[in-house]
């Protein structure tokens, strides 16, 4: 059954009692990492395995996961191309309070240096399985972010159909 969580602030991410936090390099450079995130909701499930549907909605997102996971997801930080972060503000995980995901970009090269942040609160059972989650969470974003950077770096800029 989805229940609401608490509406934390972005000064979460640092004060959350769990953090997970991974990085990845990507070819692609921030703007194009940060179009991929922020405006193209719909394009999540084309690289992001996890992730069944995704649409935007005014002021956020509504996700939904393999397995049946349901998320209502306000923006919070959307500043082109270093930042993008949203809090659940709805979910239907057991014991879930307060969440947030923030995705960093920085440049690494001709590339980009993402590190993406899953900060959360809840039960302590929540909490204890979220810890335990963190191999498998990690799995999960490399794949992705590898999947993203394919997907952004083998289209040919002058063929709108190869994206």
């Amino acid at each position: 059954m989805a229940h609401g969580l608490r509406p934390v602030g972005i000064d979460f991410v640092e004060t959350a009692p769990v953090r997970l936090v991974f990085t990845h390099e990507l070819n692609a450079a921030p703007d194009t990492v940060f179009r991929a995130l922020a405006e193209d909701v719909p394009g999540w499930t084309q690289w992001f395995s996890a992730v069944t549907s995704a649409r935007p909605t005014a002021g956020g997102r509504q996700i939904r996961l393999r397995g049946g996971t349901r998320f209502e997801e306000s923006v919070i930080e959307a500043e082109s191309p270093g930042r993008y972060a949203y809090r659940v503000d709805v979910a239907n995980t057991p014991g879930a309070r307060a969440w947030i995901e923030e995705w960093r970009l920085a440049p690494a090269g001709t590339g980009t240096r993402v590190r993406m942040t899953f900060a959360l609160d809840g039960t302590g059972l929540f909490r204890a399985v979220a810890r335990l989650a963190r191999p498998g969470v990690g799995r999960a974003f490399h794949d992705a972010m590898t999947a993203l950077d394919r997907r952004l770096t083998d289209r040919d800029p002058a063929d709108p159909a190869s994206g």
